[in-house]
């Protein structure tokens, strides 16, 4: 399949008149709608957006590009991951703002236990301490969008990257703890 997806997008970028980009949703569909259960399935339960949805969402960005410019199909599933992580992230945008303000009354918090914060800071907590991680390691950045926007194994994600599983793993060390350090410092 890998070099079936590869060769469609050849064909696309040479501009065939009887290929088009749903050609290559088609036969990559069931792999991201995968990746998307797989990334949802780790979300809250009061998520409201389904893998399907995700899904669409993501291939409306990706396909909305001006050309079609993948290399192969790790070059692809690269740029659909980052897709799914704008998705992800737009959507933890609206709903914190959303929460704020919106015409709630007022009310003292004093004497209030907080809790853990919602998934939707969380998740903008690791995306603004990704975009910084991505000015000096962008690789690192990468294989962290691969593994917790797109949800994807290490395995799979050494694989997209065209790096070994011990460089993966050794840069998801490294990614998780930088991170976990820079999140820890901006609250």
């Amino acid at each position: 399949m890998s070099e079936d997806v590869t060769k469609l997008i050849n064909t696309l970028k040479q501009g065939e008149n009887n290929t088009s980009p749903e050609a290559l949703l088609s036969l990559i569909y069931d792999e991201l709608r995968r990746l998307a259960a797989s990334k949802m399935a780790g979300e809250s339960p009061t998520h409201t957006l389904q893998p399907t949805a995700l899904v669409h969402e993501a291939w409306l960005r990706v396909s909305s590009l001006d050309q079609l410019n993948y290399r192969d199909r790790n070059h692809f599933f690269n740029i659909a991951a980052e897709a799914m992580r704008r998705v992800l992230i737009d959507r933890a945008r609206k709903k914190i703002a959303a929460k704020r303000g919106s015409g709630a009354e007022h009310i003292s918090t004093d004497g209030i236990e907080i809790e853990t914060p919602d998934p939707e800071d969380r998740m903008m907590a690791v995306h603004d301490a990704l975009e910084i991680l991505a000015k000096t390691h962008p690789d690192h950045a990468r294989l962290v969008k691969l593994r917790y926007f797109a949800g994807l194994k290490l395995g799979k994600a050494a694989n997209i990257l065209d790096i070994s599983e011990a460089t993966a793993k050794r840069w998801w060390t490294y990614a998780r703890a930088w991170l976990f350090t820079e999140i820890k410092r901006g609250n």
